[in-house]
């Protein structure tokens, strides 16, 4: 594991504008920089950088935070990726924390087994760039696919000598382990002797999603029909083939862009699709679709358009797939290629246009696939139609949403003209049996249907209110609470005529310690879980450091305090998105009326618990037509209608210093 030491070093160099000046095309706005969303295709800036609070926000889409969580959005790398990224960047080395011995053999063995195939990688490059037999025919192959050289540079793609142990050889001279060539499953050992598993094959990289090469598919150039057409690296620490996808890697941004994945069967369907100007696409490489994969894509977007060429046989071997999908709770669709075609074929026949718009309107929903593929086959046979709506509605059994089985079922119901009850009737019977034989899994949706219960609007609107008092205090604290600022009170004091009469004080007091008092007196604590760990970690700096350090909750391991305190921060810089001065229009600094802003703040929490209070007591009083004694009901209203009063009054005050009308 890394060490805190170095993780705290990477916080402290680390500059947030650089590294996301890397990625995207900053343009200094003020104090801070601005640019176009890396998440959304927009075309006015609505992302913003903070060098100051060394925090991003991204306004179109809402996410947020700091370097780290930049990198983990934009690049989808783990938190050790995005920390070892940044970590090279800056060059600073990296230390892990004390391991045990079995720990630390295993952490070395997966990197070993990572440094093996990163060289590997790099030897099959080489032979198609460098290597004369390479390039006869290895690089050839890939030309006479239609491959450009930068299409070519772009997936690492290689080729593995028709030679016994070449590769083995020159990984042994550079002192890589025998132990750690078997393990991948480059170098297959008998006995006593050794060879290339990839010999006089072109190669294919597969790479995690942050990069790392996890293992390969060679495809031969022989005819032979005894020889396998393609042969992959065996499933080792490192490579689990059910668990990632090719083309991931070189995907991943473009598919978080459109909100979309394009899924095919073969690698270099993956490499015409992106040759032709569509990189939202991966590969399942030939195997079944898993559950693991398809919970990759929906890492990156919940939408999913699956591509079959024009096999009718191959397409009813892949409904599972789609069933799996609609499981997870995505999104699917799917498009078809004419006959004798498929991804590779059709891109490479096709411009970057015919193809964009081939895509965009061939698409259909999996039902209206479904059926127009199945109707084919029953031949107005009752039996099998019938047999063909159990088929689809028991696809739609796996939508784990709701309101999103229903409109299906409705979608089902219209285009078999059929009754939507007796869909629905089929569907319960799906659920009944799973439920019976133990197969039916649980979700955060019920099956019940919705009942239509109404929320209570005006319990929302107090919700909310409760909720913005005290993200305005937070957000206070964070923005003043190391500031000293004058305060103004009004004190009631009596003269020697015994006439009362409000004498003002000015004190001076810092901003989080004025807060702290006033919540302090009122025995107030915030309601929200969240605002209620920053408020705590706030007065512990403070009694420890007597500061607050804004970076210490930016940077904070919880990454729900950090994306509250990253919006709270950012918020505050919105406007500086419609550039205002360069229209003439001053913005009023909320520094240069801080005092009554606090003063507002803590008054308005007051009045907001005040009126729950209120609001609590009047309802509790019984109504003339209640059973209870009236002796009962006579004590019970006259001590809360007094409460009532005496809370009024208190709110009545409040109003008059915030100088509102009650």
């Amino acid at each position: 594991m890394i060490s805190r030491s170095t993780i705290d070093k990477v916080f402290e160099t680390a500059r947030v504008e650089e590294v996301i000046g890397d990625f995207v095309q900053l343009k200094k706005a003020g104090a801070n920089f601005k640019g176009l969303s890396p998440f959304t295709d927009e075309k006015t800036p609505s992302f913003m950088v903070s060098p100051v609070k060394q925090i991003w926000k991204d306004f179109s889409t809402g996410k947020g935070g700091n370097a780290i969580a930049f990198l983990m959005e934009h690049e989808h790398y783990s938190y050790p990726e995005a920390i070892r990224y940044l970590a090279r960047k800056y060059q600073i080395e990296i230390e892990e924390t004390q391991q045990s011995d079995a720990q630390k053999e295993q952490a070395n063995a997966r990197e070993s087994m990572y440094l093996v195939s990163a060289f590997a990688k790099d030897h099959f490059v080489k032979n198609i760039w460098e290597n004369e037999k390479g390039k006869a025919i290895g690089l050839s192959y890939f030309k006479e696919r239609g491959f450009t050289d930068e299409t070519i540079k772009k997936f690492e793609l290689g080729y593995a000598l028709d030679t016994w142990t070449h590769f083995t050889d020159a990984a042994l001279d550079q002192k890589f382990e025998l132990t750690f060539l078997e393990k991948t499953g480059l170098t297959i050992v008998k006995d006593d002797r050794k060879f290339d598993r990839f010999k006089g094959r072109v190669i294919f990289p597969i790479h995690s999603m942050s990069g790392r090469v996890l293992g390969f598919g060679g495809r031969t150039l022989l005819t032979d029909k005894k020889v396998a057409k393609y042969v992959n690296s065996p499933e080792s620490e490192i490579y689990h083939k059910s668990k990632i996808l090719y083309g991931i890697y070189q995907a991943k941004q473009s598919i978080a862009k459109e909100d979309n994945c394009f899924l095919v069967e073969g690698y270099t369907d993956v490499i015409s699709m992106h040759q032709s100007g569509i990189e939202n696409v991966v590969a399942s490489s030939g195997t079944a679709l898993t559950t693991d994969q398809i919970r990759l894509i929906n890492r990156l977007t919940p939408n999913i358009t699956v591509l079959f060429d024009g096999d009718a046989a191959g397409i009813r071997a892949s409904f599972r797939g789609i069933d799996l999908i609609l499981e997870q709770g995505m999104n699917v669709k799917v498009i078809t290629f004419p006959d004798g075609e498929d991804p590779d074929s059709f891109a490479k026949s096709k411009t970057s246009e015919e193809l964009q718009y081939y895509l965009q309107h061939q698409a259909k929903d999996f039902i209206q696939f479904k059926t127009s593929l199945l109707l084919k086959e029953t031949e107005n046979d009752p039996v099998k139609k019938a047999g063909l709506i159990r088929d689809i509605v028991k696809s739609i059994s796996k939508i784990p949403n709701v309101i999103q089985r229903e409109v299906y079922l409705q979608e089902c119901a219209r285009i078999m003209d059929i009754s939507e009850s007796i869909l629905f009737n089929e569907l319960s019977q799906i659920f009944k049996k799973e439920s019976q034989q133990g197969t039916s899994k649980p979700s955060a949706t019920s099956h019940t249907p919705f009942t239509g219960i109404k929320r209570d609007k005006k319990t929302l609107a107090k919700v909310d209110q409760l909720y913005n008092q005290e993200k305005k205090l937070i957000e206070i604290l964070l923005l003043y609470g190391n500031l000293e600022v004058d305060f103004v009170d009004y004190v009631q004091e009596t003269n020697n005529l015994g006439q009362k009469f409000m004498k003002k004080e000015v004190y001076t007091n810092g901003v989080a310690n004025e807060i702290y008092l006033h919540l302090q007196e009122d025995e107030i604590e915030f309601t929200n879980p969240i605002f209620l760990k920053i408020y705590y970690q706030i007065i512990e700096q403070l009694h420890q450091k007597d500061s607050i350090e804004i970076e210490n909750f930016t940077n904070h391991e919880d990454g729900e305090i950090a994306a509250a305190v990253t919006n709270i921060l950012m918020d505050e810089e919105q406007y500086s998105l419609s550039d205002w001065e360069r229209h003439d229009i001053l913005v009023k600094s909320k520094e240069s009326k801080l005092s009554k802003l606090i003063t507002d703040a803590i008054y308005n929490l007051r009045r907001v618990l005040i009126e729950q209070k209120i609001n609590s007591l009047v309802s509790g009083i019984p109504n003339k037509n209640s059973t209870t004694s009236a002796a009962s009901i006579q004590t019970v209203k006259q001590e809360d209608l007094e409460m009532v009063v005496q809370y009024t009054a208190l709110k009545q005050l409040l109003f008059d210093k915030l100088n509102r009308v009650l």
